[in-house]
């Protein structure tokens, strides 16, 4: 203003202040130049092109991924289940194999008894020789008479009864006896026995001759039925010898039982 005061005082126009100011105006306010344009981006334009998520994806993928957790959460249900299941089948499984061992443990417990009860059953054998002590002749008897041999070696399942001589079959089965005659030399007594069961006659044992010494043995396999009975008959004027030594004996074992089906068979 000082300068407008200043030309004005030297006397200048008022169409040259008049331009003046104007020059000077334009140099302190310059015209704006961001005036607006056709393709100049507007405040909406720029708010948009700014950089926000898109809400409607991440709640897409916040939904896909809750679906997805929903999904492996039944699945370890479902996995929890069974395993909760499987344990129960095997608690019952175990329980079962329990059971059945016990059972398998009782039946062989109950097959091991009825073995044992079935071999003292099956054990059955006797040996005897005539006497018990001292030694001299037996006969000759006029009539045929049953030997009892008296020194017992052996009398398991106690079917041999020694007073009387006779072995009666306590089980049915096949049976193996024997026996032996001794005796002296003679040209009127030969020595001379049989083996009897049921009273029929089976085997025969003899020996003869005019002097020593005799003895003839014998055996044979029988079927017996329970109650049977085996023994040794002396022939009728028949003599035999015995003594500490013991010649004659009378033997006998259950070979095996018979089932009635086994029998028929034969």
């Amino acid at each position: 203003m000082e300068i407008l005061k200043q030309q004005v005082d030297r006397g200048l126009s008022e169409n040259e202040i008049s331009q003046q100011l104007s020059s000077e105006d334009r140099r302190q306010n310059p015209p704006q130049t961001d005036t607006l344009r056709d393709d100049a981006p507007t405040d909406s334009q720029r708010y948009c092109n700014l950089n926000f998520p898109d809400i409607h994806a991440a709640l897409r993928e916040l939904t896909a991924t809750v679906t997805e957790q929903k999904a492996n959460i039944r699945d370890l249900e479902m996995r929890l289940r069974d395993a909760e299941k499987t344990a129960e089948q095997q608690t019952v499984i175990l329980e079962e194999l329990n059971k059945k061992n016990d059972e398998i443990s009782n039946l062989t417990q109950s097959q091991v008894e009825e073995l044992r009860k079935e071999n003292r059953d099956r054990e059955i054998a006797f040996s005897a020789a005539l006497l018990e002590s001292g030694g001299g002749d037996i006969g000759p008897f006029t009539t045929e008479i049953t030997l009892t041999y008296r020194k017992v070696f052996t009398n398991i399942g106690n079917a041999y009864n020694p007073i009387t001589g006779i072995f009666t079959a306590p089980l049915k089965g096949v049976y193996k006896f024997s026996f032996s005659v001794y005796g002296n030399g003679n040209p009127t007594y030969p020595s001379t026995a049989f083996i009897v069961k049921n009273g029929e006659k089976m085997v025969v044992t003899h020996g003869f001759q005019d002097q020593f010494v005799v003895n003839s043995s014998n055996g044979v396999v029988l079927i017996l039925e329970v109650g049977d009975v085996v023994y040794v008959r002396l022939w009728s004027g028949r003599r035999i010898f015995d003594n500490q030594h013991n010649h004659n004996t009378f033997s006998g074992y259950l070979l095996f039982p018979l089932r009635e089906q086994e029998l028929c068979r034969m």
